[in-house]
Order: structure tokens, then sequence, then C-alpha cells
């Protein structure tokens, strides 16, 4: 069966680029203009994550997936073959094949690799003392850990459902991502092989948006800070510090200028083939402050 390798970055329409490049260079990634749009990369990094492209409201353009090269012929004949239309490509981001989910989300598949990314340095986490396991002698950890952050990679993203079930099935049997744990009715979360513990799920809504992109960085001194420097620079709303349960992640959610979430993340479970899904009855957090009851609302606009 096709799968796809993993999450390459998403497109989102924002009413001002000005706002979208200020918002995302404050977490600590890179912008640069690229025609009519803004692309949002990380440090060391050479693969787009986000494009930003403007429009009147702010809403999820597409999600872009990595497949092996030179696999499209084959993608199209099994995307027809299922009897989905394929469609032009948007004229801000060519290539690939582009198609349309069960719910009107944009999809586009892409034949290139999914791009290395910087290794975290010797002050970062793997020098934490843990318990007994001793790492760090004669230095002081704190004289490290006031750095803005910078994002090593974009991990994974959620996006609204009005259909959990229907979207699970979807994106398992086009895409061949595959289940790796679910809150019933709550959250679905994917994986695409090996690696982190999922790359992209659903949360309810009554129509389809972007609920929150997720951003590894090195460490909780990492996520800390990068909380306290957004706090800075205006953008207060957010949540967190905690602990997820699925993906056992530790996180702090900023409110984009628009309404969904972009998170700092750290320590996520990484899983084999031999992972096995289950079903939990449990919370989204394991510790954490209460979760703000604006984190489950969608905030885009149904699409006309």
């Amino acid at each position: 069966m096709l799968r796809v390798k993993g999450l390459l970055h998403y497109g989102l329409q924002v009413p001002s680029l000005d706002a979208g490049a200020s918002f995302y260079h404050a977490f600590g990634l890179e912008t640069a203009e690229r025609g009519s749009a803004v692309v949002i990369r990380c440090d060391g990094r050479e693969q787009d994550q986000t494009v930003l492209m403007e429009g009147p409201v702010k809403r999820l353009h597409h999600v872009a997936f990595a497949v092996e090269p030179d696999s499209l012929p084959e993608w199209q004949r099994h995307i027809e073959g299922m009897g989905l239309k394929l469609l032009d490509a948007p004229a801000e981001v060519p290539g690939g094949l582009w198609l349309r989910d069960h719910e009107g989300n944009l999809i586009n598949l892409r034949d290139e690799g999914i791009a290395s990314w910087r290794e975290f340095g010797t002050t970062d986490a793997q020098d934490a003392n843990v318990g007994d396991r001793v790492r760090r002698v004669d230095q002081a950890r704190w004289l490290n850990a006031d750095a803005k952050p910078r994002p090593q990679r974009l991990g994974h993203m959620l996006i609204f459902s009005s259909d959990l079930v229907a979207s699970e099935a979807f994106y398992t049997r086009t895409l061949g991502l595959r289940l790796s744990d679910r809150i019933p009715g709550i959250a679905t979360f994917l994986n695409s092989g090996p690696g982190d513990h999922h790359v992209f799920g659903f949360v309810p809504a009554a129509h389809p948006g972007l609920h929150h992109s997720s951003w590894m960085v090195s460490d909780i001194d990492q996520i800390a800070m990068g909380a306290q420097n957004m706090s800075a620079a205006g953008y207060s709303k957010g949540w967190g510090l905690g602990r997820h349960t699925l993906g056992s992640n530790l996180f702090h959610y900023i409110q984009d200028p628009w309404g969904s979430w972009i998170e700092y993340s750290g320590d996520m479970d990484r899983i084999t083939e031999n992972w096995k899904p289950n079903d939990w009855d449990c919370p989204a957090a394991v510790w954490s402050p209460e979760m703000p009851a604006e984190f489950i609302t969608n905030q885009e606009e149904k699409p006309a």
C-alpha cells in the first residue's frame, strides 16, 4: 500500500503577510518573501515548513506531504482509482499532485526528500542531570537557559474535522497514514511510519480548519523561554507548560493572531512498525494548567 513519507509543510491564507511574518519570526523561525507568498523555515533546514498567502480571511490553504521520489505517476493512478479528482496547482505553490479530501481540504503530494534538520547543541537536552544520570558537572546550566528558541523542525499538525471517523478513514486509505492512538470523539493521531508518535491528526468541530502546528525544540528551557519571549512580543494567550498524554510530549501553546495555535514541543514518543494503537479514556495532558475553553474552538470561517 502506498504511504506518504511524512509531513512537509502547510499553507495558510492570512489577511496580512506582515502580521504573519512578524508572528512566525517572533516564534523563532526564518521568514522570506517568495513571489506573492511568505515562506517559513527552521534555522539550518532547507525545507519550507509553512507558506503564507494573503487573502481576505484566515484559513487553512493546504497540507503538503512527501512521497517517494519518482512515485507521482503511481500516486496519480492510486488517487484516480479511488474516484478522486486531481486539481491544478496554485500559482503560489507549484509542483506535485493536488486533490481535496472529503471535507474540502486541499492536499499536496510532493516527490521531494524530507530535508535533514540541524542537531541540537551540547548545551541542550543531552547535558541534563536526571536522577542518578549525571551528564553535566562544574557547569551552571542557567547561564545557557535564556536563549531565544530556534525550532528544529515542524513536528506535526492537527486540523479540525466534522467527522473524526471519516477523516481517519480518508487519510489512512488515501495517503497510507496509520493510526497511532485515539481518544474517541475527542482526538485522533496518525503517523507516517517509524518516527514521531504522530505527524497529523484531527479534533472535532463543525467545519474544517487549522487547530495547531507543533515545532520541535530541544528541552523544557526552550519551551518555557519561548512562551516568555512570545508573551513579551505581545502574544500572551496560551496554554502550558504541560505534558501531553498521547505522544507524551512537553508543550506550551501560543494563540496566533487569527485564533489557531502554535506549539513549542519536546520529548515526543518515538515509535516503530511494532507500535500498537489504542483507544484511550484520558485527558489531553498528564499535568498542565487548565485548558482554555477557546483551545478547542474553530475560529476559521465556515467555507461557503
